[in-house]
């Protein structure tokens, strides 16, 4: 097991992303808090981000020219951008395509978690603890988690890295 003081490195799906810098879902403030404190850290890379600032431009979204470079600030300190060469594990595939790239980034940056909310990831949660990689979490469960184990050490996966 890992000292506290090893910060829990987790992956964020756009839609969580969304959750927390758009709409500031009150229910997962202690993420957010989580990642200002260091004690989480989220990665990606740059094609995830790049999808990001795409999304911002829906037009359903409560984003506009006077709160985008905000929100793309936002996500910028909370998020580090990575290159990250492949591992060449071998993967599940994802039955949406688009949404494989949120695997390859937890494998190759050795992630402790996916947290996301879609349900083509979460499908693959069984196949993904079997590898002992890293843990696909809903930010309910992971939530829960945190309020459980408020030190963080007890949620880190078997294999934590």
């Amino acid at each position: 097991m890992l000292p506290s003081s090893s910060p829990i490195k987790v992956i964020l799906d756009t839609n969580v992303c969304l959750d927390l810098f758009v709409f500031h879902d009150q229910r997962w403030e202690k993420i957010t808090k989580a990642l200002a404190s260091g004690e989480i850290i989220a990665l990606t890379r740059k094609d995830c981000r790049e999808e990001w600032l795409a999304v911002l431009h829906y037009p359903h979204l409560p984003v506009n020219e006077g709160n985008r470079a905000q929100i793309e600030r936002d996500f910028d300190h909370h998020i580090q951008c990575l290159t990250l060469a492949s591992t060449g594990m071998k993967l599940p595939l994802c039955s949406d395509k688009d949404d494989q790239k949120f695997l390859e980034i937890a494998r190759d940056s050795n992630a402790h978690f996916l947290i996301t909310k879609d349900k083509a990831l979460l499908k693959l949660r069984k196949k993904i603890k079997r590898l002992n990689l890293f843990l696909i979490e809903t930010p309910e469960s992971f939530v829960a988690n945190l309020v459980a184990n408020p030190h963080l050490e007890e949620i880190k996966t078997p294999n934590s890295h």
